[in-house]
């Protein structure tokens, strides 16, 4: 066979190969492509859909107001935790309680949640006897019906109570009425928002010891905390929530501390625990006005519990909250 020949086969498998570089490169460089790329319009389904079937895959939580510079610096907000396995739609309904006190939290703005309020009273033909929009306050012959921002960002408290005491009935019917009208946080009157200037949760350090504020009556606070923990401390050996008291306004958790978690295989190997162990803390809520809370985490076992820990598992339990 002639010698020439003989290498053709490499030069094809070279030409084929070298075909494939990219511009301006021996290999594609992609970021041509994303810097020439055009925007298309929105994709837009039709009026005609089942809104049920069609709901976003990946929601993003939403952004709940500016906080104001101190000193000329912006503290950035805490991420917001998110229940695993379960994301937390705009529009949701849920029951809260603590004693003999029920209420519900809907995902929506308190504007939005007054302005049911005032049609699910028009729709039950119950009188009105006194509206107050900036307080949030309905008033009916048969029962007041009240609104008020919740402690997470843009979800809102409903109330239904005769002489102080809630109306178990008007509850259940407000809790349909918010489920069928799957609300979003875009409707309308902004009347009984939260200021945007108000303060959030903040975790501060006094000495050695990390604490949270939270603007909320205790009793709210802790019927919302009670309800998160149950969601998301289910994780055993690694957080759980083992007992909880209304009246002491506390809660004991099994948790598996940071400085727990990163010990090297060194360190497990020369020390009395060859495996990684979680202990007992007691999160308090202690009142310290009407509408604040402080959140303290208090070491409850043996072992060690070092202020960065307690730093993290705050941040954890304010997450929660936010």
């Amino acid at each position: 066979m002639n010698s020439a020949l003989k290498w053709m086969p490499l030069v094809a498998v070279i030409a084929l190969a070298t075909a494939g570089c990219g511009r301006d490169g021996f290999y594609h460089d992609r970021n041509l492509d994303y810097g020439e790329a055009e925007e298309s319009a929105p994709l837009v389904l039709p009026d005609s859909r089942n809104v049920d079937r069609y709901r976003d895959a990946m929601p993003v939580p939403e952004v709940g107001g500016t906080r104001s510079a101190e000193n000329g610096v912006v503290e950035a907000p805490l991420p917001q935790a998110l229940s695993p396995g379960r994301a937390r739609e705009r529009g949701y309904v849920e029951r809260r309680a603590i004693g003999d006190e029920n209420w519900l939290v809907v995902g929506v703005e308190p504007g939005a949640a007054w302005t049911e309020l005032e049609r699910f009273a028009r729709r039950r033909g119950l009188t009105v006897t006194n509206s107050d929009s900036r307080r949030g306050i309905l008033e009916t012959d048969q029962a007041t019906l009240s609104v008020r921002p919740a402690l997470r960002s843009g979800d809102s408290e409903i109330h239904c109570e005769q002489g102080r005491a809630t109306q178990a009935d008007c509850l259940t019917a407000l809790e349909r009425h918010f489920e069928a009208r799957s609300l979003s946080s875009s409707a309308a009157s902004l009347a009984a928002q939260r200021p945007a200037s108000e303060p959030g949760l903040r975790l501060e350090q006094r000495g050695e010891e990390w604490l949270v504020q939270i603007p909320l009556d205790i009793n709210r606070t802790w019927a919302e905390l009670s309800y998160q923990l149950e969601q998301v401390f289910t994780l055993e050996e690694r957080r759980e929530l083992l007992e909880r008291d209304p009246r002491a306004h506390d809660f004991l958790i099994s948790y598996m501390t940071e400085s727990e978690r990163n010990r090297n295989p060194l360190e497990v190997a020369f020390s009395p625990d060859v495996r990684q162990m979680s202990q007992q803390i007691r999160l308090v809520l202690e009142t310290r006005g009407p509408e604040q809370t402080l959140l303290r985490a208090v070491n409850a076992s043996e072992r060690d519990f070092h202020p960065e820990d307690q730093r993290e598992l705050l941040e954890r339990v304010a997450g929660l909250l936010r």
